[in-house]
């Protein structure tokens, strides 16, 4: 495996190569982002994971300075899956200059959920993602479900510039009790890990009442923030929304694709989930 840190490196290495398939990370890596790796190995005739924890897409008051960088850890693991390049840039490398143009995702979109509470959080997205999918030339990339709005974000994205990339999105994977696999798991002690289960046992609850019949939606909502709030949790939402735009479903449409979403603190973790229902 070659590790690369320049973009004259990046383009060097992949000079022979005409379908790189790639995977970007912010590091710090878990059993999913290398499933990731292992699901883009087919796509291309290059496997490539970026490695770059980005700074737009920090709020102020978010953990961007304490954000762990375990390089030399996170290379041992994509050696061992295969991955073929590993391209981890300095912060002046990627932003040689200030970044003066950035990509504005459309508000119906970027505002909402994730958006509310971290406002700018996906121009920081849409624009790192555009820019690594430029230097990289990947043809395929590869995300993860568990970001399932940051997903649609740039599967709208590389649609709507007309961009010749396959946007692959991989189930969450989770560990044994069902919590969704993520970096900041890490940051929660024993007795918050295992608490944390309750987010998504909280969503599998909402989504097992939606596909009973249920379409009150904003009790079934408010039942559900109520359970985390008891627990001792801190929720931001817990919501159902329709699969294809992210907007609030209509009780008189049923059968539409559901998907319910939660974002919630525990001690000073935030964590985020989802489920198709």
């Amino acid at each position: 495996m070659k590790i690369v840190h320049t973009l004259p490196e990046l383009r060097a290495a992949l000079a022979a190569y005409r379908h790189p398939a790639v995977v970007p990370t912010m590091g710090n890596l878990h059993a999913g982002h290398i499933a990731l790796v292992k699901a883009a190995k087919p796509l291309g005739d290059v496997t490539l994971a970026t490695i770059f924890v980005n700074r737009l897409q920090f709020g102020p008051k978010e953990d961007f300075a304490t954000y762990p960088r375990t390089l030399e850890a996170d290379c041992a693991q994509l050696a061992q899956a295969g991955c073929d390049i590993v391209f981890a840039p300095s912060e002046a490398e990627l932003y040689p200059q200030p970044q003066g143009f950035l990509v504005q995702p459309p508000v119906e979109l970027a505002n909402i959920l994730e958006g509310e509470f971290r406002p700018g959080f996906f121009t920081g997205v849409a624009t790192i993602v555009m820019k690594l999918l430029s230097c990289t030339q990947a043809r395929s990339a590869v995300f993860g479900k568990k970001d399932y709005q940051q997903l649609m974000v740039v599967r709208q994205m590389v649609q709507q510039f007309a961009m010749p990339i396959n946007i692959v999105g991989l189930d969450t994977l989770r560990t044994d009790d069902g919590l969704a696999m993520s970096s900041r798991n890490g940051y929660l002690n024993a007795s918050e890990r295992q608490q944390a289960v309750l987010l998504s046992q909280t969503l599998k609850a909402l989504a097992n009442a939606i596909r009973s019949g249920r379409t009150d939606y904003a009790a079934l909502e408010a039942d559900a923030m109520a359970t985390l709030r008891n627990a001792g949790w801190q929720p931001d939402y817990v919501v159902a929304r329709r699969r294809v735009d992210l907007q609030v479903p209509q009780p008189d449409h049923p059968g539409e694709a559901l998907v319910v979403l939660a974002a919630a603190k525990l001690g000073t973790t935030r964590l985020i989930d989802n489920l198709e229902v």
